[in-house]
């Protein structure tokens, strides 16, 4: 079975999302994980601005209090510390190049686990190289060749390509699942209702 998963490391909902998935197959083998790139703020830059509880008071007003602590409850209830009035959104391209790059050594679990700890719990600026480059490295990564993907354009086609491959499967927001090229899925369902919808007893 092949799950891919649409993601992007601002959005707190993959996190849990990403945590919900792992409880779901754990001990299962034969599912495949593809991580494929969603870039949510593309026009973002790689300057942090706002919080993302800042950004999120923009968008919801008077209810913009009651929705932040309901995705950190349910944070917590994932082993999950969110921290939305620390994270502040920037430019994800650089951080799903380094994903894609880690595909290639069978770390892009490790590097995605990554990024979104160090972007929701840390506050850390996951469009800073220096910051990439301590990531990838501290998941096994080699430095060099992290510096010279993040100083180059390497995997940005593939970031791109992960976008259009959304639009052809009518993805529209994130997390996603596409299971076994089906329609998308929500991807921030209960681990038992996951379970469920791959089937796994």
């Amino acid at each position: 079975m092949r799950v891919e998963i649409y993601a992007d490391v601002l959005c707190p909902w993959c996190y849990i999302g990403k945590q919900r998935l792992a409880k779901a197959i754990d001990g299962h083998d034969g599912v495949e994980i593809v991580w494929r790139s969603f870039q949510l703020a593309p026009e973002e830059g790689r300057v942090p601005g706002p919080t993302a509880a800042e950004a999120m008071t923009g968008w919801w007003g008077d209810q913009a209090q009651a929705r932040i602590a309901r995705i950190q409850t349910l944070g917590v209830a994932e082993g999950l510390e969110l921290n939305l009035h620390l994270a502040r959104p920037v430019n994800t391209f650089d951080a799903h190049r380094l994903c894609h790059l880690a595909a290639t050594h069978g770390l892009a679990d490790e590097v995605m686990e990554r990024l979104l700890h160090a972007y929701h719990t840390e506050g850390l600026n996951v469009a800073d190289p220096r910051v990439l480059q301590r990531l990838g490295v501290e998941v096994g990564l080699d430095l060099e060749r992290v510096r010279a993907v993040l100083a180059g354009d390497d995997y940005a086609e593939a970031v791109r390509a992960d976008q259009i491959r959304a639009t052809e499967h009518g993805v529209t927001g994130v997390p996603s699942l596409v299971i076994d090229g089906a329609s998308p899925v929500s991807g921030v369902q209960p681990a038992a209702d996951l379970r469920r919808l791959l089937e796994i007893t």
